[in-house]
């Protein structure tokens, strides 16, 4: 058992791929006692300096995906600036940390995607239930 995804690189695909990433960075988790979802974006950060690297280089495979959906480069600096801004504020002890379950840059950057897709891709959309 585990995840399947598909390797096109057709919009579908793309898409499918960079929600997947989403998911697991920003919502793969639930705080016990708590409704909360936390990915490993909070999980991986709380190691210093590493954690928050690893996980804006996973964040930059969203951005390198948006890029091969051919986003305009104003959306992809703006998404690599939420990756930066993360990844800075992420990087200072204790207070960064909260700030990576707050903040979201994956998810953020996932509206931006979307809303392309839905825009010039509208075949991708999935109804979710």
């Amino acid at each position: 058992m585990g995840i399947e995804l598909p390797i096109g690189n057709d919009p579908v695909s793309i898409r499918k791929r960079v929600e997947t990433m989403e998911k697991l960075l920003e919502r793969s988790f639930v705080i016990p006692g708590t409704n909360y979802p936390i990915g490993l974006d909070a999980i991986v950060g709380l190691v210093p300096v590493v954690g928050d690297l690893i996980t804006a280089g996973m964040g930059a495979y969203m951005v390198w995906e948006a890029r091969n959906l051919g986003l305009p480069k104003w959306k992809l600096w703006r998404m690599a600036g939420n990756i930066a801004f993360d990844s800075a504020v992420g990087a200072v002890p204790l207070v960064g940390d909260a700030f990576d379950i707050a903040f979201r840059s994956n998810t953020r950057n996932l509206r931006i995607i979307r809303k392309h897709l839905d825009k010039h891709h509208p075949h991708t959309r999935v109804i979710e239930g």
